[in-house]
């Protein structure tokens, strides 16, 4: 091995050694955070049904389904799903979960898509910033790539999932 590659191997080393512990306090915050964003939604429309019912009526268009189911359906995903990641409770399926419910509700919701997708590049293929139709719509993307890194690494070692795991596999 050259004196570079040894060198950049050294300091590859060095960053993986030196953000190891945070890793798991890591995944933790996102799981805390994306769940605390679903959990309040649900809680809200739990506190007054009969306005959940009547935006699931007039408000989302959610095909196939009662207004009325729709509602409960929404507001049990929202409510048990965010729950069990909290806790690390079959974390990768309860993210997968509600990564589906996230996406449910942009295409159910016409007001977060009421508008247009700009992209500006350089040299036509480098993005240098991308307008999304409106801010709740951004807001539901990031939620969707926070729910993929759960999906992606799992609950960490801070989870019910670790515990009742026979043998541990987490490096982190």
């Amino acid at each position: 091995m050259n004196p570079i590659q040894n060198g950049y191997n050294k300091l590859l080393n060095f960053g993986e050694m030196a953000t190891k512990p945070f890793q798991c306090i890591t995944l933790l915050i996102i799981r805390l955070f994306v769940a605390s964003v679903f959990l309040r939604a649900g809680l809200q429309k739990l506190q007054d049904f009969s306005t959940t019912v009547f935006l699931f009526e007039y408000e989302y268009s959610v095909p196939l389904l009662s207004p009325k189911l729709a509602a409960m359906l929404g507001t049990t995903a929202e409510i048990v799903l965010p729950l069990l990641i909290i806790f690390g409770i079959l974390t990768r399926w309860s993210a997968f979960a509600l990564f589906v419910f996230n996406i449910v509700a942009v295409l159910s919701y016409k007001a977060l898509t009421a508008g247009e997708f700009a992209m500006t590049t350089v040299w036509g293929f480098i993005p240098t910033s991308i307008v999304f139709p409106t801010k709740g719509f951004e807001d539901h993307v990031v939620w969707g790539l926070l729910i993929l890194v759960i999906i992606v690494f799992g609950a960490g070692r801070v989870s019910i999932d670790q515990l009742l795991r026979k043998k541990p596999t987490y490096h982190y």
